[in-house]
Parts: C-alpha cells; structure tokens; sequence
C-alpha cells in the first residue's frame, strides 16, 4: 500500500521564487535606507555663477562701525511766548539770522490791556484813601494835641485850687470837707489826664501802622502795575540767544498761547553730529571713542559725546561733536558717513561680510574643498566684525575659501556640489 507523502510547511516550504523576490525587497529597501543616511541625500547642487566665494585670510583687522550720521546745530533752543495772544505781525522768516533781543513777532492782547487799565485804576483809590488817611490823621493829632492842652491846664487849676483850699484848711478858715473835694477834683484830673494820654498814644499807634500797612499794599500795587506791563512788554517774542531762525509755526491771526512752542533758534556757533548704531554694538560704544569722516574729501574729527539708552528698531542713538572747529562747508541737516573706531587694529584671520550670516547666525559655514567642485558644512565661530570683515576665532585657515552668499535655498543640506 503507497503512502501520500505530505509537502512540509513553513521557511523550506518557499519555492525558489520566492526568495528572489524576497532578497529583491530587502536589497531595494537598504538602499533606500542608505540614500537616505549618505551624503547623495544631503548634498545640494548649485552653480558658480550664483556663489559668491571668498577667501579666507590674515591680515589687520580694523576695529570700527560705520555710522551715517546727520549734521545738526550745536544747541537747538524753543521760541515760546511768555504770555498769550493773537499774532499781529511776524517781523522775522524762517532760516533769517537774528541776534539776541531781535523781536521775531508781535502779539495783541485786550485782556492784559483791561488788567493794566483795571490795576492802575484800583492803584489810584488807594493812593486816594491813604492821601485822606493821612489828612484824618494830621487833623486827629492836632485835636489830640488840643485836647491835651486843655487837660494840662484843667489839671494846674485843680491843682492851685487844692493847695489853697489846703493852707487855708491848715489855717481852719474853711471846711474840712471843702479841702477834702478840692483833693479829689485834682486827683480825678490827674487820673484822667494819664487816661486819655494812653488812649491817644494807642490812637497814634493804630494809625501809624494802618498808614505802614497802607503804604505797603500800595507798592505792591506799583510792583503789580509794574509787572502787568513788563508782561505786556512780553507780548513782542524776541529771540534768546544769536542764531538762526530754524522754524516760525504761527500765521497772522492766530491765537497763542502763553508756553506754546512756535519756533526754534539754531546756535551755528557749532554743530554736532548725530546718528544711529546697530543695537549689536551696545555694548563696546562709550563717551569718548573718536570717530573719522568715512569719505576722503571730508576732513572731520569727531568725539563721542553722548549714548542715548534707549534702543528703537534695532539701533540706539549717538551723538557726537567735532574735536576741533567745524569745517566750513557742512550745513545744518547734511547727511556725513564716519568711521567709529571701536579699538586698536589687530592681526586676525578674517572673511569677507556676506548674507550667510542670517541663515547661520556666525555658527557655521560653507567651505569649498580644494578640487574647488564640492563645499562641506563647517562649525566655525565668529568675534568682532566691522563694515567689511568678520573676525574668526575658530573654525578657519588662512588660504581657505568659503561661500559667503545667503544659503536659505539649501535647506539642510551638508554639503553642496558647484556646477560650471
């Protein structure tokens, strides 16, 4: 009897066939991994024509920022009114030069006209009351006087009446009641005579501080009218210093206010420079760094003389003054180009400044091998910089060249291969 043999099942039950198609797939699926991991899947094909490569060298490297500056008076001072009112003439126009004094408009003003006629008018009924107060007065010290006149004499009467009445007492040829009366009349006139003394001399006194008090209020009257006109004086707004009338912002008829800012006076005695500096330098700008005219037909030495705090944008403010006179050619307003020296020139490997510097931030960078067809990535890092170079402090050689253009339409590419 035949016994059925049975297939066995399982790996050794794959027919040959099938191996090559599994050994197919593995093989398709490692190369896949390995294009994926190689350097063909992270190399990135570019043309020369569109490289900008540079060479990497040692030289000085000059320590110093560019800064556009913009030519300004040494000192800027604000024309404003002291007191209000309407422009009734403009004496002066912009960009005309006026000396300290000068009178650059004229205002009108009704209601300090009104004070003036209204003070003057009150300064008149006080001199008036005190002009009577002291006629009162005089006329009161002579009736005063009078009345003391008569108390005296009333006074030596009782007082003979009372030394005849006493001897003829003394001699019994009166009453003893008659010398008592005739010593208590003289005694009650003495009284009263002490009595209205102290009351005239209170008198006296009241009046000649009401008179001071008077006469006080009435100079501080004088010194109000005074004021009111030195301040109707002020209505002509004059120029504070000599300069040159930068700006005149009033038309005739216009209303002013007292404090309102309408012009400016320039000081061309001297100028100063003023301009912007990247908020990168922040930290090594300071008072008193030089500074040098980045243009050889302008001969301007410059000193730092003030760094503004606060940053706008990205940049922070200057200021700066010339070290010696002024050149004549400059104006108010005139763009200048300096060179703001930072520190000492120094030897140091350097590259050439490049828009690869946004992409990469100074971290790394493209350098071309020596057959000059292929750029590899590298870790570099980067110190100072100025207008034309980056300094290196890591990462490059001296004779080395490097690709310095943007690099943000080669993703994450490592290397790169340069076409002809």
């Amino acid at each position: 009897m035949d016994v059925k043999i049975e297939r066995p099942k399982g790996i050794k039950g794959v027919k040959p066939i099938y191996w090559v198609y599994i050994g197919c797939g593995a093989l398709a699926l490692a190369l896949i991994i390995w294009l994926a991991t190689s350097d063909i899947a992270s190399t990135y094909k570019v043309d020369r024509t569109g490289l900008n490569i540079a060479d990497v060298k040692s030289q000085k490297f000059d320590d110093y920022v560019r800064v556009d500056g913009r030519i300004e008076p040494i000192s800027t001072v604000q024309v404003s009114p002291e007191e209000g009112g309407i422009v009734m003439e403009k004496v002066v126009e912009e960009g005309a030069q006026v000396r300290k004094g000068d009178v650059i408009i004229r205002l009108s003003n009704s209601n300090l006209d009104l004070q003036i006629l209204n003070a003057e008018a009150e300064l008149a009924e006080k001199q008036n009351i005190l002009r009577n107060t002291r006629i009162s007065m005089e006329q009161d010290r002579l009736n005063n006087r009078t009345e003391q006149a008569q108390l005296e004499l009333e006074v030596q009467r009782k007082h003979r009446a009372y030394l005849q009445k006493k001897r003829l007492f003394e001699d019994k040829l009166i009453a003893k009641e008659e010398y008592i009366q005739a010593k208590e009349d003289y005694d009650l006139a003495v009284r009263r005579q002490k009595l209205i003394n102290q009351r005239l001399d209170q008198d006296s006194i009241y009046r000649l501080s009401q008179v001071d008090q008077m006469e006080d209020n009435l100079a501080n009257m004088q010194m109000n009218i005074q004021l009111i006109r030195k301040r109707k004086e002020q209505l002509n707004v004059v120029s504070p210093i000599d300069g040159e009338l930068g700006l005149l912002d009033v038309e005739l008829g216009q209303n002013i206010s007292a404090g309102q800012k309408i012009g400016q006076i320039n000081d061309l005695t001297n100028y100063k420079v003023t301009g912007q500096i990247d908020e990168h330098y922040i930290d090594r700008v300071h008072k008193d760094l030089l500074a040098t005219s980045a243009k050889k037909d302008q001969d301007m030495n410059l000193r730092l003389r003030k760094v503004f705090p606060e940053v706008r944008e990205g940049k922070f403010k200057v200021e700066f003054v010339f070290t010696d006179k002024a050149p004549d050619k400059i104006r108010s307003g005139q763009t200048c180009y300096l060179s703001l020296q930072l520190g000492q020139p120094v030897d140091a490997v350097v590259i050439p400044k490049g828009t690869f510097y946004s992409a990469t931030g100074g971290k790394w960078i493209f350098v071309v091998d020596s057959s000059g067809k292929k750029a590899y990535r590298r870790n570099i890092r980067l110190g100072r910089q100025n207008p034309e170079y980056y300094e290196v402090l890591e990462g490059l050689e001296p004779g080395e060249r490097v690709i310095t253009n943007g690099y943000e339409s080669y993703g994450d590419a490592t290397s790169l291969t340069i076409k002809d």
